[in-house]
């Protein structure tokens, strides 16, 4: 028997895309939590739902450890549980089902429990963790034992339903943690990274381990939800990070990290001070990351490089200044242009995040998109439609036209779920045609010392074969318009 079994929604094998790619990553914030619960002296026990089927292992997990206290803890690192795709949904509620049938109580931390309470608390949470969850669980699973013997309704970042008359309780927000380095690190063992490893060696040739440097992200990008960390950005000392580093490449062998940052070294000294510690520890792993454009000057790229940067992905979203004025992105497609060269000469590649469909943006703006590829040629790109998340200016602005779909049911179904300019079907082939040109150009990552090849992308996109899809784009143009797409949105 175990105190409390942490667990997550988030099952690949659900998701064809991120299953063809096959690039799994433990759950962080999971094990996090777990670190923090065990060095209070609670007894934990891990079900890893990345790569073990919920259907038929979360119940044995149930029977095995017999658990007291059930915490479903999504990983707030892994953009994929910020989206919150339906069919994880259903695998949580489901777990949670499970759960209280076994006689367990169950904690609910995510995007997708702070934006569906009623879903959540009807479905047999007793408590839903809004917020930075680790210090909030450690008091709820304190509260529950009766360890602590203090009431819920005085631990910060609760909602429950208050017995018996069921009255909707929510108590005062957590201040977010400041100091990252007080938080241990991640309960790793708790997983079963030999598994990780396999699945890494059988599809890419190489192991790569994931971490974070800091967590949040303050700019305020107007579609961007934030349920977890709101505006705040905190860093771990460049230091604690050099030292992980360390550790995942001689413990764990990892030979390549990616950084789970929403915003990586926000600040320039910081990256110079991580470059380096990692030098000094030996720690150096070829790693890919998450930064904005405007960040990526040319002293930055460079110590970036020294500190084993090989990719870095850049949120452009678009190439027209109009659609990024009214996200709200504070960027300028200047600033893409040069940070794209700064990370050539560097020898960083260099990646996009896209963004069609937002509320606006024409044929027009499209083109400048397009365009701007075409100039800069990013290494890879990856390329979505706008998606209306509960708590952002930009779910205010289209929430109302949701219909009965308001999530996606993975991370490929690049559904519009509002009334854009064009029909999911236009978005779906212009994102086929812009990926195949990007292939004609782009050659594979070197995903560690020693490794990668030159030429071409040995997916191989011919010419003519992308010719065919901008002909099919440019014919879907005029067949896929929608009669009355939201405006622009008026900034004030």
């Amino acid at each position: 028997m175990v105190d409390v079994l942490l667990t997550h929604s988030y099952h690949l094998y659900y998701d064809r895309k991120q299953a063809q790619k096959m690039q799994p990553y433990p759950p962080l914030a999971t094990l996090y939590s777990a670190a923090l619960l065990r060095d209070h002296g609670y007894s934990v026990a891990v079900f890893d739902t990345m790569l073990e089927d919920p259907i038929s292992g979360f119940p044995r997990a149930l029977r095995q450890h017999k658990p007291r206290i059930v915490a479903l803890c999504e990983d707030n690192f892994n953009f994929l549980s910020k989206m919150c795709l339906g069919r994880m949904r259903e695998v949580a509620l489901e777990m949670i089902a499970a759960s209280r049938k076994a006689g367990a109580s169950v904690l609910a931390n995510g995007s997708d429990a702070a934006d569906h309470v009623t879903q959540y608390l009807q479905g047999g949470v007793n408590f839903i963790i809004v917020g930075e969850p680790e210090r909030t669980i450690l008091e709820a699973v304190s509260s529950l034992t009766g360890n602590s013997g203090q009431d819920p309704e005085t631990i910060p970042g609760l909602i429950f339903l208050k017995q018996p008359a069921g009255g909707l309780i929510r108590t005062p927000p957590r201040p977010l943690l400041n100091n990252l380095d007080q938080l241990p690190l991640p309960a790793r063992d708790l997983v079963d990274m030999d598994r990780y490893r396999d699945a890494w060696r059988g599809a890419r040739n190489f192991f790569s381990l994931n971490l974070v440097a800091s967590r949040g992200c303050p700019y305020k990008c107007n579609w961007c939800a934030k349920p977890i960390f709101g505006d705040a950005f905190h860093c771990r000392s460049a230091r604690a990070v050099a030292e992980e580093m360390a550790l995942l490449k001689n413990t764990y062998g990892a030979e390549h990290l990616w950084f789970a940052d929403d915003i990586f070294g926000l600040k320039s000294r910081w990256v110079m001070d991580l470059a380096d510690h990692v030098s000094c520890l030996g720690a150096v792993l070829p790693f890919k990351m998450q930064t904005r454009a405007d960040f990526i000057q040319e002293d930055v790229a460079n110590a970036l490089r020294k500190a084993g940067c090989s990719e870095a992905w850049m949120g452009v979203e678009s190439g027209s200044q109009q659609i990024l004025d009214a996200m709200e992105k504070d960027l300028r497609v200047d600033e893409v242009i040069k940070a794209r060269n700064h990370l050539r000469n560097a020898g960083i590649r260099a990646c996009f995040f896209l963004q069609f469909g937002y509320s606006g943006e024409t044929w027009q703006d499209i083109r400048q998109t397009i365009e701007l590829v075409r100039l800069t040629k990013p290494d890879d790109i990856g390329v979505s439609v706008s998606y209306p998340l509960p708590g952002t200016r930009f779910y205010d602005k289209v929430g109302e036209q949701l219909g009965l779909k308001t999530n996606w049911s993975d991370s490929e179904d690049l559904s519009m779920m509002f009334q854009g300019a064009y029909t999911s079907r236009f978005y779906r082939a212009l994102h086929d045609a812009l990926h195949a040109e990007v292939e004609t150009w782009s050659s594979p990552p070197v995903e560690r010392a020693g490794r990668g090849s030159s030429g071409t992308n040995p997916r191989g996109a011919s010419s003519e074969r992308v010719d065919l899809l901008w002909a099919r784009v440019e014919e879907m143009e005029n067949t896929c318009r929608n009669k009355a797409p939201t405006p622009l949105p008026v900034l004030a």
